[in-house]
């Protein structure tokens, strides 16, 4: 088990620890016992989480036994973010996010065999403990000054809203978390992002308050980003979440197939379970030919697949080809088409109108007389037919499934028309 450090290494996974040394140590004399909270303050993750939950899949490939903890106490509080107080949800509404949550991660671990994991939640914990109980067991092995220091804390001090004393505890509840799974699960050591380290290590000065002989660490992963300086996770529409409800497989794909070639290996050491070699390759063949895009189909192909399965992938990769007149747009299920169409600039119709209109209202000429030279000079498309007379006026038989057309400019400008009307 040793070796998973190292390769968590190369891969640029571990952006702090306690001690590796330690950690090797403990690895080293035997099966080690780990866990990763993941708070319900939405109804689903998103990519941003698939660093955490990866490398819990990661580690108990290694060998070690994973702990999946959903927050049912500490996600009716939420961490403090550094801008502003959060809004809180109804108990009710937290233990259903509780479930979904915990559907989505128990697919990426195995509950078989000597390392099985075991799915946890804190309000089992929590939910019978008395406000006095908590500030006496608790709340007393804490010090406020070394809780100000905290970067959330400290920055929400500083602003006009400062910080409530809910949000202020939020250390606390994760701290008592980790000494919770120690003493009924033997779980020594805690995973989290480089951001929760304030957090992380609560729980271990927690615990050595309270079981000194207790060999405990902590582990962070790096927070991702993107080179052009947005949030990784986001796009133009929100966040790319892991339910086919609100993010589609098509769209989550696309994240992927998009990203940008500065940050393609970074994500691929992180997120894929390709070899060192493979990896190496794919990154050769980016900084060879980047407009292939290699890597970003090979990752884009290997997550969609671990977060919406094998089918769903391949339905996206035929939409993916078939839009760009590769693939059968007939052989599309309503679906998936619609998924995809609704990633491209689309207008919604009553009727059909000919084709120099619909192409210059959806944007893909700036107007009806750069139509009229598009289709004369052979480059535009409606389902991948070429457009061969500029007065042309498609068909009701032409849309697919009944309301839909696929228009293209060249071989890379897309554009949909939905026809509503009757």
């Amino acid at each position: 088990m040793t070796d998973i450090v190292d390769e968590l290494k190369w891969r640029g996974v571990i952006a702090l620890s306690t001690d590796e040394d330690a950690l090797r140590k403990a690895l080293a004399d035997g099966p080690v016992t780990f866990y990763c909270g993941f708070d319900p303050t939405a109804a689903s993750l998103h990519v941003g989480h698939l660093v955490q939950v990866l490398t819990m899949r990661r580690l108990q490939q290694a060998g070690l036994r994973p702990l999946a903890l959903v927050g049912g106490a500490t996600g009716q509080i939420g961490d403090p973010r550094p801008t502003a107080e959060r809004t809180l949800n109804d108990p009710e509404t937290v233990a259903n996010w509780v479930t979904r949550l915990r559907a989505q991660i128990e697919p990426f671990l195995s509950f078989e065999g000597e390392n099985a994991a075991v799915m946890v939640n804190n309000l089992d914990w929590t939910a019978g403990m008395s406000a006095i109980e908590f500030l006496r067991d608790i709340g007393k092995h804490f010090r406020v000054n070394k809780m100000l220091t905290k970067d959330s804390v400290a920055r929400r001090l500083q602003s006009e809203e400062g910080i409530s004393y809910t949000e202020f505890s939020y250390q606390l509840l994760q701290g008592m978390d980790f000494l919770e799974l120690y003493r009924r699960h033997g779980c020594t050591l805690q995973q989290g992002g480089s951001d929760q380290w304030g957090n992380l290590t609560a729980g271990l000065d927690l615990i050595h308050k309270l079981e000194p002989h207790a060999n405990v660490h902590a582990l962070a992963t790096p927070l991702m980003t993107k080179a052009d300086g947005t949030k990784f996770g986001k796009t133009e529409g929100g966040a790319i979440w892991l339910d086919p409800e609100m993010t589609t497989p098509y769209a989550f794909y696309q994240f992927w197939l998009n990203a940008d070639d500065r940050d393609i290996s970074t994500y691929m050491r992180i997120l894929s379970f390709k070899s060192r070699a493979e990896l190496e390759e794919l990154e050769k063949q980016t900084e060879e030919r980047p407009q292939a895009r290699a890597a970003q189909r090979a990752l884009a192909e290997e997550l969609t697949t671990l977060v919406h399965g094998a089918e769903q992938t391949a339905a996206v990769i035929a939409a993916s080809k078939a839009l760009f007149g590769q693939g059968e747009l007939t052989d599309l299920d309503d679906r998936t088409l619609a998924a995809a169409l609704s990633e491209v600039p689309h207008i919604q119709v009553d009727r059909l109108g000919p084709v120099v209109d619909l192409f210059a209202e959806v944007g893909l000429v700036a107007s009806k007389s750069a139509a009229r030279r598009t289709v004369k000079e052979g480059g535009a498309y409606v389902n991948n037919v070429k457009v061969a007379s500029e007065d042309a006026v498609p068909a009701k038989e032409e849309l697919l499934h009944g309301r839909w057309l696929v228009l293209r400019r060249g071989k890379k400008n897309l554009a949909a028309v939905e026809v509503t009307g009757g």
